[in-house]
């Protein structure tokens, strides 16, 4: 028996998780944590029976509570609750699906615990690798990638020795503007942008694909996740989706991960490796693809890309800058406040505005974080 403290379980990669747990008769959740669905959150709790359960806000626990009364799991709240449900002791593994940096603090916490982690949220180490991986290394706890394309490198370097690693190939599909010239996206829209040809994913992650900004979150987490420096990891956009990311070895050999556009793959490897188990679903028959093609990404039209990489060779809280002007720009753009294209001009005005510190500490990243968010507010 496996068992599990799911992380932002009323979410797109957590729901899917559930999926996952729901289809493996022995796993269980011992902890479930969400933010402000508590309509998902008490049907979770019922049919999952975890221990604990966490709402964003006491309000809502307060208001869990009273639905959960029939039941002996516990609800609490707020920043506490989910390091709560991060440390519980009944869970092998923590899966971290929460959106933005506040996935950062449960992470530590997970990892002080000598939890494992299976990790979605791409700001932990986008913002926070230089600590995650320290700490990670000293308590002994595995960083299982759960996005598609890390996982891709992941199952590629099956076997493989790290220090055989030339390049990393990180693709993107391209988004649903794929093609398209900067002057052609002055006025797209967010239901434009939200239509991803190949994925389902929350909103953000959406709109991210959409820039190019979430390809450059990915780059900048491969680099702490695998040790590869910027210099040797490449992003090719490969339209169908269908290779989720390669990795060329030192003799030019080439390993690539394929499979359809299916986050439970990911969610189910990073849960039962080293073991692969049966999961249900559409299979790859690569003589009716034919063909599978890639391209160079267009980084005039798509400057968010461009912008990681310089955030990731900075260092420093340069990431973090990065990730809360991105933070700060997406949700703006979804309530038409701004332009698509002002995304990444208002990346570009952080990065260019923020004093850098190198090696912060976790206090000095959050605190380049809130100065992002009153610069850009």
């Amino acid at each position: 028996m496996k068992t599990l403290s799911i992380l932002g379980s009323t979410g797109s990669i957590g729901t899917q998780t559930l999926d996952v747990v729901r289809a493996n008769p022995d796993y269980a959740v011992a902890a479930l944590a969400a933010g402000r669905n508590v309509s998902l959150l008490e049907k979770q709790a019922r049919e999952f029976r975890p221990q604990l359960v966490s709402c964003a806000s006491e309000a809502d626990a307060r208001d869990l509570r009273v639905r959960l009364a029939d039941t002996d799991i516990r609800v609490v709240s707020g920043e506490e609750g989910v390091e709560e449900c991060a440390r519980i002791p009944a869970a092998d593994v923590v899966c971290g699906a929460m959106v933005g940096m506040q996935g950062i603090r449960p992470a530590i916490a997970a990892i002080e615990a000598g939890k494992d982690l299976a990790l979605a949220n791409k700001e932990t180490l986008v913002a926070a690798g230089h600590i995650i991986m320290k700490l990670a290394a000293e308590k002994g706890v595995k960083i299982l990638p759960v996005d598609s394309e890390h996982s891709a490198v992941f199952q590629c370097l099956n076997g493989e020795r790290r220090a055989d690693i030339d390049k990393l190939i990180i693709t993107a599909s391209g988004g649903p503007f794929r093609g398209r010239k900067r002057d052609e996206l002055r006025h797209v829209t967010a239901a434009e942008a939200l239509k991803h040809p190949n994925w389902s994913m929350g909103p953000k992650v959406t709109i991210d694909s959409s820039t190019l900004a979430n390809k450059g979150l990915e780059v900048m987490e491969a680099h702490w996740l695998f040790g590869v420096d910027y210099d040797h990891i490449q992003v090719v956009v490969q339209p169908k989706s269908l290779v989720h990311s390669m990795v060329q070895f030192v003799d030019g050999a080439i390993m690539a991960q394929f499979g359809t556009p299916d986050m439970k793959l990911m969610i189910q490897y990073a849960l039962t490796w080293p073991e692969r188990r049966y999961l249900a679903g559409e299979r790859l028959d690569l003589a009716k693809i034919g063909q599978i093609t890639f391209e160079e990404p267009d980084l005039e039209t798509f400057p968010a890309l461009a912008l990681a990489f310089r955030a990731g060779r900075e260092g420093g809280v340069m990431p973090a800058v990065f990730n809360a002007a991105n933070e700060c720009a997406v949700p703006a753009f979804l309530a038409g406040k701004i332009a698509y294209l002002d995304i990444p001009d208002m990346i570009a005005c952080a990065m260019d505005t923020i004093k850098n510190c190198p090696e912060p500490t976790l206090d000095e990243v959050f605190e380049a974080e809130k100065e992002v968010r009153e610069l850009l507010s």
